[in-house]
């Protein structure tokens, strides 16, 4: 089966545009304020438009109020939350929708506490220390693949135009995920980095 693409940390139509129109899979916004990829709820309600129905819409939060999830993804009818900061499992579970849950384990044992979300789908990300993701660190592809024992995997972490090939052959995730890697400044992507990246990923 050919790996699915998330293009995360979108910020703006035109990337959103090129992202579809080049083969992505699922779309990622980010709710968190402190990022430089945070975009609001008025710019996302304009953005989601143009987006075709069968385009997974994916809602990054970390560490948000229940309130603001629930208002967020009623609002802008988000297909998959995904929830990339300290949320326990209780936290998750109490939104009764589809959610992804990120992990940024520093070892094959801190992914021991992965069953206890039955999340949909398992995110790894780079463990660094008080950032939560979007750091460029490649995280650790031998941790993903023991991962993939507890549900499907979307392998994050460093990934760019130039290692996603190997990455998807050394861990055969279900997805890959990128924001960082395929951008011009933060929050700006690169059409030929999507190109390269999305093609690359999905062996085209």
């Amino acid at each position: 089966m050919t790996v699915k693409v998330k293009i995360c940390g979108l910020t703006n139509l035109d990337d959103v545009l090129d992202a579809i129109e080049l083969g992505a899979d699922y779309l990622g916004f980010n709710f968190y304020s402190q990022s430089p990829r945070y975009v609001s709820i008025e710019k996302c309600k304009a953005i989601f438009l143009e987006v075709p129905y069968e385009i997974v819409k994916v809602g990054v939060f970390v560490n948000a109020d229940p309130q603001f999830v629930i208002d967020t993804a009623t609002e802008l009818n988000l297909d998959l939350l995904q929830f990339h900061g300290d949320e326990t499992p209780e936290y998750c579970h109490q939104f009764a929708r589809s959610y992804m849950k990120a992990f940024r384990p520093k070892n094959i044992g801190d992914l021991g506490v992965v069953p206890n979300y039955a999340s949909d789908y398992i995110l790894i990300d780079a463990f660094v220390e008080n950032a939560y993701g979007g750091t460029g660190i490649i995280s650790n592809w031998d941790i993903s693949r023991e991962a993939k024992k507890h549900g499907p995997v979307f392998l994050s972490g460093g990934l760019k135009p130039d290692n996603v090939e190997i990455a998807v052959h050394t861990v055969r995730p279900y997805a890959v995920d990128v924001a960082s890697g395929v951008e011009s400044a933060p929050g700006k992507k690169d059409y030929h980095k999507l190109e390269e990246f999305i093609k690359r990923a999905k062996g085209l």
